[in-house]
C-alpha cells in the first residue's frame, strides 16, 4: 500500500463547500482507500492506495466529490516524502518558518508569470516560488495578507491551495503513523 496525502481546495470555507469530516472518511473509504483520516475542517485527507499513478488518484477523488456534495473541488495528491521535500525547501529561517504558510500549486507556472511577480513587493510580506510551492510569511498574519492563496493563484494562473507550517508538518507525521 502507497500513503498519500490528499489537499481538498476550498471546502468548509466561510459556510461554502461544506464537506464533513466523517461524510469525507467514509466516502473515500467506500472508493476502496484504507487508513482514511482526516485532519482539521479544512479538506486533508491522508490514506492508503494500492493505486501508484496520482493524477489518477486525483481524478478517481474529484469525480466523486462532485457526484457526492454536487460541487467541484480541486484535489491535490502528495505523497508524505514530496510533503516533507517542500518542507526541506523552505527558504525561512526558524521562526519565520514556523509561521510560514505553504501555497501548494497544482501546476507548475510559466516563467514569465513568476518573474512578474516575483518582482513585485508588500509590507511585511515576503514569498518565494520554487517549483510546485509558494513559501509566504507574513510579520502580520496570513489573515489580512495581500498575498494569499487568490492572489497567487490569480498572478501565476494556476490552482494552487494554501496550508500552515502545523498543518504541514501534522499530515508529514499521519502520514508515517503505523
Amino acid at each position: 500500500m502507497n500513503t498519500y496525502i490528499a489537499l481538498l481546495r476550498g471546502i468548509n470555507v466561510s459556510g461554502q463547500k461544506k464537506v464533513p469530516m466523517d461524510t469525507l472518511r467514509e466516502v473515500l473509504f467506500n472508493l476502496g482507500f484504507k487508513e482514511v483520516k482526516t485532519y482539521i475542517q479544512s479538506g486533508n485527507v491522508v490514506f492508503q492506495s494500492l493505486e501508484t499513478n496520482r493524477d489518477t488518484l486525483k481524478q478517481i477523488i474529484f469525480d466523486k466529490l462532485k457526484s457526492t456534495f454536487g460541487f467541484e473541488v480541486a484535489v491535490l495528491i502528495h505523497s508524505a516524502n514530496s510533503l516533507l521535500k517542500v518542507l526541506d525547501q523552505c527558504p525561512f529561517q526558524e521562526e519565520e518558518m514556523l509561521g510560514s504558510y505553504f501555497t501548494l500549486l497544482h501546476d507548475i507556472p510559466k516563467e514569465e508569470l513568476i518573474e512578474t511577480i516575483s518582482k513585485e513587493r508588500y509590507p511585511d510580506e515576503t514569498f518565494v516560488i520554487k517549483e510546485q510551492c509558494v513559501y509566504f510569511y507574513s510579520k502580520n498574519g496570513y489573515g489580512r495578507a495581500k498575498c494569499n492563496n487568490n492572489f497567487f493563484e490569480r498572478k501565476l494562473k494556476v490552482v494552487a491551495t494554501t496550508r500552515n507550517y502545523k498543518t504541514m508538518q501534522k499530515l508529514i507525521a499521519m502520514s508515517f503513523e503505523k
